[in-house]
C-alpha cells in the first residue's frame, strides 16, 4: 500500500509538500478547482523545485476548465522540475463544475479529452478539434527536446471515473484509477472489468500495474477518545461534509438520492432542510454549499458530522491498529493507494499522527 495526501493547494504554503516528503508520504496530489483553491500547477511547480523523491501531481485536473493540449502542456512542464515523479490525476470536475453551476463534462468529450492527453503525453502527434463537431486538425509539440516540457519521462495518467463510460475510458487510455474510499469489494471488482473491457475495445492490453489510488481521511484517535470528538472533527469534518455537498448536488440535479447512504437516511433528510433554509437564492444556492469545501468546515455544518457520516464514508477513523486492519482489508481489495485529504489548518499534525501511528507500523 502506498500512502498518498491531497492537499487543497494555497500557493503562499507550498512548504507543505516539503513537509510531507519529510514524514514519508509517497506522493501528493494537488487538488484544482480554481474557485476555491489557489492555481494547482504553480503551487506544484514550486513543490517540485524543492522536493526531490515524493510523487506530485493533480488531484484531480478537471477536463472541464482546460483544454486536452493546455492540461499535457501544464502537467509535462511539471515532469521537466520532477522528472520521472510527475502523475496527472484527471477528472470531470464534479467539484469544479458545480461550484460554478455547471455540470461536470460529458462521458463522450472526456474520452476524447483522455484520448488526445495521452498521445501528446506519450510523445506522438494526434487529430485534434477543439469542439465535437469541430474541424480536426493534428497537433503537436514542437520544442519538446529544448528543456521547455519533459514527455520523455512517463507521465502517468490517473482518471477519476466511477460510471461505466468513464470507466471503460478509463481502461483505454488510463494508467490508473481514483475513486472514493468508501466502495465496496464487490463494486471496486465490476469497476475493474469495466475498465478491462474498455482497454480491450481499443486493442489495448490492460497493464498489470495499472494503479488504484482511493481518495479519504483518516484521524488516529487518541485512548479514550470518541469518534465524533471536537479534535477529530476538526481534522476531518470538512471531509467528511464534501460528501453531503455530492449527494446534494446529485439531489438538485434530478432529485437522485440513490447514493446516499442508507445509514444516513435521517441525516440527509436534516441537511437537505437545513439547505432549504440558507439565504443564498436558489439558483446560485451551490455557492453556499460549497463554501469550505474540503479545505474547511462552516461551524454551521459541524452538527452534520456524526458516527453514521464518518462511517459511511469510509473514513479512517480508530486507533492505529483498527485503522491498519481498514487498510489492510482495503489493500485485499485491490486498491494500491490511499490518499488522504485533511482540513486545511489542521494538516500537518493529523498527517504527523498517522505516518508516524499508522504508516510507520504498516
Amino acid at each position: 500500500m502506498k500512502f498518498g495526501v491531497t492537499v487543497a493547494p494555497r500557493i503562499t504554503d507550498w512548504q507543505l509538500f516539503v513537509d510531507l516528503e519529510a514524514m514519508g508520504y509517497d506522493a501528493a496530489w494537488a487538488a484544482d478547482s480554481q474557485m476555491l483553491y489557489s492555481d494547482a500547477y504553480a503551487v506544484l511547480a514550486l513543490a517540485a523545485a524543492n522536493t526531490s523523491r515524493i510523487r506530485l501531481g493533480t488531484g484531480v485536473s478537471v477536463a472541464g476548465v482546460r483544454l486536452a493540449p493546455v492540461t499535457a502542456h501544464s502537467i509535462a512542464t511539471i515532469n521537466r522540475l520532477a522528472p520521472g515523479r510527475t502523475f496527472l490525476g484527471i477528472g470531470t470536475g464534479h467539484t469544479a463544475m458545480r461550484v460554478m453551476g455547471k455540470d461536470p463534462v460529458k462521458a463522450r468529450e472526456f474520452r476524447e479529452y483522455l484520448r488526445v492527453l495521452r498521445a501528446l503525453l506519450h510523445g506522438e502527434e494526434v487529430d485534434y478539434a477543439l469542439t465535437e463537431d469541430g474541424e480536426r486538425t493534428d497537433i503537436r509539440f514542437l520544442h519538446s527536446d529544448m528543456g521547455f516540457i519533459d514527455v520523455k519521462h512517463p507521465v502517468p495518467i490517473y482518471v477519476a471515473a466511477d460510471g461505466p463510460l468513464a470507466l471503460k475510458a478509463a481502461g483505454a487510455y488510463g494508467d490508473g484509477r481514483v475513486c472514493s474510499h468508501n466502495q465496496t469489494r464487490a463494486r471496486l471488482q465490476k469497476s475493474l472489468e469495466t475498465m478491462q473491457q474498455g482497454a480491450s475495445a481499443v486493442g489495448r492490453a490492460f497493464p498489470k500495474d495499472f494503479h488504484t489510488a482511493a481518495l479519504g481521511y483518516a484521524c488516529v484517535l487518541k485512548p479514550g477518545e470518541k469518534m465524533t470528538s471536537d479534535r477529530v472533527i476538526d481534522e476531518i469534518g470538512s471531509m467528511a461534509a464534501a460528501t453531503l455537498h455530492y449527494w446534494w448536488e446529485l439531489y438538485e440535479k434530478d432529485g437522485d438520492t440513490s447514493t446516499v447512504a442508507q445509514r444516513c437516511r435521517n441525516l440527509w433528510d436534516e441537511y437537505l432542510a437545513f439547505t432549504e433554509k440558507m439565504e443564498t437564492p436558489r439558483a446560485k444556492r451551490y455557492q453556499q454549499v460549497h463554501y469550505g469545501h474540503c479545505a474547511f468546515l462552516p461551524p454551521e455544518e459541524r452538527r452534520f458530522i456524526t458516527e453514521d457520516l464518518i462511517r459511511a464514508t469510509g473514513g479512517l477513523v480508530g486507533a492505529p491498529d483498527e485503522i491498519i486492519a481498514m487498510l489492510r482489508e482495503r489493500e485485499a481489495m485491490g486498491l494500491d493507494e490511499i490518499t488522504l485529504l485533511p482540513a486545511m489548518d489542521t494538516a500537518r499534525q493529523n498527517l504527523r499522527d498517522f505516518a508516524a501511528q499508522v504508516i510507520a507500523r504498516y
